[in-house]
């Protein structure tokens, strides 16, 4: 699609979203508004209503900052893309690939293959493995023997989770910069020379990489693939524009090796690592970058109960690592945009998971008992007309499938309050130190 009318499409998605705005404003002027007088008469029903009132407010306000700033980063880049000249073959750095692989079996050789095809001079590929009790170890070693013109070297060790085996790499890494990624996954050629080009910025610490859902085969991985493209890679951009990225994905992250050694490394006291391991360098000092070019391919839960147990994980690792460093919530002057960074977490992985299910318990409640149905329907109706808008414009950027921009009425319908049930339960369990595994999923090896 040529550039104009991409900026065309992208700015009219701007437009509609502020016309939206508006009539979000008048809907709930005209339906909410004089529902909350027919409830005077119950305190706590007042108290909720206003509340979820507010939260609308500030999930548009959300919405249209993200895509402002992510905007804004996407002209940034595009400029920087035609201002860069890349380097001569022989001034390239040596970037190590740092692949962690416990029981990759069905995956471990094609992420291997994809990574002897990139299109850099001057990289290697070391493999992991963390105690594998499947073949992962055999099939590694095949194919680094089968590598001709990429140096590929397997350790193994003993298992250790997969922080020790990324610190492992990290100790046996040859390279000025290392890439680390997890095994089922398949990087885009450009991904090293897009990558590389931040770092001519010396307060750059890492890169974060744009993930993407390969297995696209059912309703919950074609939901995963626009709640990827929207809720993530969106997101990213926008934190970027603050050269500020929360976090850097576990699939596809950049880093100088002398920053990861003066921050230790990753710590393995969460379910987080990677989460973690950003803020530690956010927190000194460092700035991380995002690059929209560079894409990870992965495979990602085609089943619900796998899905949720992933999401179970993460709510609980972000929350562990919030913790970790939360210092920076209450000083602001020492933190800086470090503290503005936490709270958004927590708005992001407790405060809108409550509230989504709060909503949706509350009209459902109001909506049977008061018969007030057309509160459940202007509800659904504002969020969904926002998703739409939202999927449209990240679709649009990031040059997907158009049919993704439908998958957002399964998102808003039954997806999201699925997924935020399920954050709903990983806080409340975190908060009372509910024991918990790893959980990792099984691949299929479908990449």
């Amino acid at each position: 699609m040529h550039q104009s009318k991409r900026y065309l499409y992208a700015l009219s998605a701007l437009a509609l979203l502020l016309l939206v705005s508006v009539y979000a404003y008048s809907a709930v002027r005209a339906n909410i508004a004089p529902s909350i007088e027919l409830l005077m008469g119950d305190t706590v029903l007042q108290f909720i209503s206003l509340y979820l009132l507010v939260f609308l407010g500030i999930l548009f306000v959300r919405y249209g900052v993200l895509i402002l700033y992510s905007f804004l980063e996407h002209l940034d880049h595009l400029k920087g893309q035609a201002r860069h000249v890349e380097p001569q073959d022989a001034t390239f750095p040596l970037i190590s690939l740092v692949v962690p692989a416990y029981n990759e079996g069905p995956v471990i050789e094609a992420a291997i293959a994809s990574l002897l095809v990139l299109d850099y001079p001057n990289y290697e590929v070391l493999v992991v493995d963390d105690g594998s009790t499947d073949d992962t170890y055999d099939k590694a070693l095949a194919a680094a023997r089968a590598s001709r013109f990429v140096p590929v070297r397997v350790i193994t060790k003993k298992n250790g989770g997969k922080a020790d085996a990324l610190n492992s790499g990290m100790m046996h890494a040859r390279g000025e910069f290392i890439l680390n990624m997890d095994g089922d996954t398949k990087l885009s050629p450009n991904t090293l020379r897009a990558c590389i080009r931040h770092f001519e910025d010396p307060r750059i610490g890492a890169v974060a990489g744009n993930v993407k859902v390969y297995n696209r085969e059912n309703i919950w991985t074609r939901v995963q693939a626009l709640e990827y493209v929207e809720g993530l890679a969106m997101a990213r951009k926008a934190q970027s524009f603050m050269r500020s990225v929360n976090i850097i994905p576990g699939p596809l992250g950049v880093f100088r090796k002398s920053v990861l050694q003066e921050v230790g490394g990753y710590d393995q006291d969460t379910f987080a690592e990677d989460c973690d391991l950003t803020l530690k360098l956010l927190m000194r000092g460092w700035h991380i970058a995002y690059e929209p070019s560079a894409v990870a391919l992965v495979e990602t839960p085609s089943r619900l109960l796998d899905l949720l147990k992933q999401r179970y994980r993460w709510t609980r690792g972000i929350l562990q690592a919030t913790r970790k460093h939360r210092w920076a919530l209450w000083r602001p002057g020492k933190a800086g945009i470090n503290c503005f960074i936490l709270w958004y977490m927590l708005f992001e992985g407790v405060v809108w998971p409550i509230s989504t299910v709060l909503g949706n318990v509350f009209f459902a409640y109001i909506g049977v008992t008061y018969g007030m149905v057309s509160l459940m329907f202007f509800w659904w109706l504002q969020l969904t007309v926002l998703d739409l808008i939202s999927a449209s414009y990240c679709v649009v950027v990031e040059e997907e499938e158009a049919g993704l921009i439908w998958y957002s009425l399964a998102f808003r319908t039954f997806y999201i309050t699925i997924i935020d049930v399920a954050k709903v339960l990983a806080t409340v369990e975190e908060w009372r130190g509910t024991a918990m595994g790893w959980g990792k999923l099984q691949r299929e090896g479908k990449l």
